[in-house]
């Protein structure tokens, strides 16, 4: 299978209508270029700020969520799959960072709650959002019209063990909508990619929201979406600033890395066993 895929690292504002009105035509811009799978970021309908998040909150099983309402719509119209980043979600008393995977159908294929969150605590520095937030309970593995895709989110990439899971459990691609901040970003954010990917011979695909220099935030976003390949090569990729990023994926390059470097066969399970063969 190949196709392209479109990582919209789009400028959040303070106004929600404003940023779903802002997503819906980034989407219709990433179909004109032809991608069959679009990615939105990690909190693209509201500013990636504890302060406020649960202003912003949708109920997303009671299908009042206007945010995850423009992704069916969107999905439905363009007849694409949609990756719809992250936002928060209410459900039980509890705050969630929520992406759900819509189908060209328009319906929800699968929702993935955030499993590690980030706390930090360096000198001048420091940042918990599990204050905020409640932990998900679970991977998110799922089969679209464009392969298999695990989902993770932002912090979720730090945790190999779950891209092995995916990995075992026949995922093709990773996707990430992310937010990593100033500092774990210039270091981290394009290694963690490459590393996933490379550890596990398949396709990741990381999308942040761009970059707003003037904006008043307790959390400066670095940016840089990429598309990398199943031998850490980055195949697309952009600066801190908004961008749609088109990256081209074609899965029959999986099975000829995964036979001129098999992996999978000189593993040494009876030394390492943190997951078992059929991935649970």
């Amino acid at each position: 299978m190949q196709f392209k895929i479109a990582l919209c690292q789009m400028l959040v504002s303070p106004i929600k209508e404003n940023n779903i009105s802002h997503a819906r035509s980034l989407i219709r811009g990433a179909v004109e270029k032809g991608a069959k799978l679009v990615v939105l970021p990690e909190m693209w309908c509201c500013p990636y700020s504890m302060k406020t998040l649960r202003d912003h909150a949708e109920d997303i099983e009671a299908k009042s969520s206007p945010s995850i309402s423009m992704l069916s719509e969107a999905a439905a119209y363009h007849k694409i799959t949609i990756v719809g980043g992250s936002i928060p979600e209410r459900s039980g008393g509890k705050l969630f960072n929520t992406c759900c995977v819509l189908g060209p159908d328009g319906e929800i294929k699968a929702k993935h709650r955030k499993l590690h969150l980030f706390d930090m605590d360096l000198p001048g520095e420091s940042f918990r959002e599990s204050d905020t937030f409640a932990y998900g309970d679970g991977p998110t593995i799922v089969d679209t019209e464009v392969g298999k895709i695990g989902i993770g989110i932002c912090h979720d990439i730090r945790f190999p063990e779950l891209s092995i899971l995916y990995r075992l459990r026949g995922a093709h691609l990773i996707c990430f909508p992310g937010a990593f901040n100033m500092s774990t970003g210039e270091l981290l954010w394009e290694l963690m990619q490459r590393s996933r990917a490379v550890d596990n011979q398949l396709f990741v695909a990381a999308c942040s929201p761009a970059r707003d220099p003037d904006v008043n935030s307790d959390y400066m976003i670095w940016g840089h979406s990429s598309l990398v390949g199943p031998f850490g090569e980055i195949i697309a990729t952009t600066g801190h600033e908004e961008d749609v990023v088109i990256g081209e994926i074609d899965y029959s390059i999986l099975q000829t890395r995964r036979e001129n470097l098999p992996l999978e066969k000189q593993k040494r399970g009876d030394i390492y066993q943190l997951i078992d063969s059929s991935g649970k």
